[in-house]
């Protein structure tokens, strides 16, 4: 049973996702803390709801940088997490934690990486820069998370065509479902210790069949 820590910054769909898989004991986990910057985000008053622990890491209640990385990482070590779950985080994971937790931390994107990844690119403007690139495809990706942004390995992806009745609002609705589908498999795969590493890459192991 692994122990999981979901950092969002909004309301938190994928996390939602996550915990109904969880409560319905597809994924041998358990969420034991929900971390934000937000602290009136819809993540949060979604684990408030569910009695979930919560904690909130801002330049409002830890002004200095140093200090708040380090009760961060305290927060992380005390519930003794094994997974960190980024679902719709807004702000850079501290490289302390990005070092300690390497190949433990889980993000989500809404676009097929490398392509539209980095600063800049989340939300609604990733879907409006694959539409004005002409692409003829979109969909999520899962990764491990590094020093960058959108960087690190990736996992796996779930694609979609991009029809010609797509704007940016739509796609987004559409790759949201990809997103809905995809984390969850991702986070069960490594909860069962089904992601392993061939030639410098994360693969995940099927499920055997009973």
């Amino acid at each position: 049973m692994k122990k999981i820590a979901i950092f969002a910054s909004g309301g938190g769909s994928n996390f939602k996702v996550i915990y109904e898989k969880i409560i319905s004991w597809d994924i041998p986990a358990e969420i034991c803390l929900v971390i934000s910057n937000n602290p009136s985000c819809g993540a949060i008053d979604f684990a408030e709801q569910n009695s979930l622990p919560t904690f909130i890491v801002n330049k409002t209640r830890y002004p200095d940088s140093h200090s708040r990385d380090i009760i961060l990482m305290q927060n992380l070590l005390k519930t003794d997490i094994d997974l960190i779950c980024l679902a719709g985080y807004m702000k850079m994971i501290p490289t302390n934690i990005v070092a300690h937790f390497e190949n433990c931390i889980l993000n989500i994107h809404p676009a097929l990486l490398p392509d539209f990844g980095g600063k800049g690119f989340y939300g609604i403007k990733v879907h409006e820069a694959v539409i004005k690139s002409n692409a003829i495809e979109s969909g999520a990706t899962v990764h491990f998370v590094d020093n960058q942004y959108d960087h690190g390995p990736i996992i796996a992806q779930r694609k979609i065509k991009i029809l010609d009745t797509d704007n940016a609002e739509i796609l987004a609705e559409r790759v949201l479902k990809a997103e809905h589908e995809l984390y969850p498999e991702v986070v069960k795969a490594f909860c069962e210790n089904r992601i392993n590493w061939e030639s410098g890459l994360p693969k995940i192991v099927e499920e055997r069949k009973e």
